[in-house]
């Protein structure tokens, strides 16, 4: 069975289909439903691909009009987001590794800083997590880089999840709820290396339950 293609790969289909075209900065880019079309995937996926792409300031989308390529160059961070996270396979690990670097410095930055670690809103993160049905799994995480108090950590950190395939996707279910509410918990006391250990014990169990469903595992 073929395996679906991974979100970095449509990402990239888009870059080489816009260079074999030639298509200049300031042209219009094929639709989504064109897109879809010559690519094979839905077009919910090409959305969401387009949409990275726009955060990045690789294209740019004008009501009425459509969606044009950008120039990114005039953008120094944004350049070099660009340039390295469209190469080759070896990034798709790269991205993730740095995904992951950014959400651990914002557990321990939170964990070192009294005043992050006994901020009111744990608690009624706490109770959402409880409360909720459908809490999703990446509203936990993204809370975590917000509450870390760096918003260029956190930007920066939007545009990883995104060229990652948006691995928080989907709902915490009651396993996973234990899990996140003791790194809560360890959060709250200030437990930094309790905290970074069940956060890395979270991400294994998110990981393998991707492998199991791909097909990945032996």
């Amino acid at each position: 069975m073929n395996q679906p293609k991974r979100y970095l790969d449509i990402v990239r289909d888009i870059r080489d289909m816009i260079r074999n075209d030639k298509i200049r900065v300031g042209d219009r880019i094929p639709s989504e439903r064109e897109l879809a079309e010559r690519l094979q995937v839905g077009r919910s996926t090409i959305r969401e691909a387009l949409r990275s792409l726009e955060l990045l300031g690789l294209i740019e989308t004008r009501r009425g009009e459509g969606t044009f390529l950008s120039n990114h160059r005039n953008h120094q961070l944004v350049e070099t987001l660009s340039t390295f996270i469209l190469q080759d396979n070896q990034s798709i690990r790269d991205v993730e590794e740095t995904r992951l670097m950014h959400e651990l410095w914002a557990i321990k930055n939170v964990c070192r800083h009294e005043s992050l670690g006994n901020l009111r809103v744990w608690d009624s993160f706490r109770q959402r997590l409880i409360g909720e049905n459908r809490f999703q799994r990446e509203d936990f995480v993204k809370e975590l880089m917000v509450l870390s108090g760096n918003r260029l950590s956190l930007k920066i950190w939007m545009l990883l999840e995104q060229f990652d395939g948006k691995p928080f996707q989907g709902i915490v279910g009651q396993q996973e709820k234990e899990m996140l509410l003791g790194i809560l918990g360890a959060i709250e006391k200030q437990e930094e290396e309790q905290a970074i250990q069940g956060y890395m014990a979270w991400c294994d169990f998110l990981r393998k339950g991707s492998e199991e469903r791909n097909g990945d595992h032996p």
